[in-house]
């Protein structure tokens, strides 16, 4: 396969793979900002969930790093 294309992969992987989940992680913690002013009682049940839901957007990113080493291996 090109290498040329490979390449373009790796940036495109890396490109998404980091910053979609960083806006999204960056949405993520102001609503649950936002959500626990609004009602500071529910603020323990607001951080559990933003905890968990920041876990899996990170494990996202991760995924699409091992994609780009994968590819990084083939060229």
């Amino acid at each position: 396969m090109n290498t040329g294309l490979i390449a373009i992969a790796i940036g495109i992987v890396m490109a998404f793979g980091i910053c979609g989940p960083a806006f999204a992680q960056g949405m993520t913690a102001a609503k649950a900002m936002e959500s626990m002013a609004r009602q500071p009682e529910a603020a323990k049940d607001i951080r559990s969930s933003l905890i968990l839901a920041l876990g899996l957007m990170e494990a996202l990113t991760i995924y699409g790093l091992l994609i780009a080493f994968m590819l990084v291996g083939k060229i």
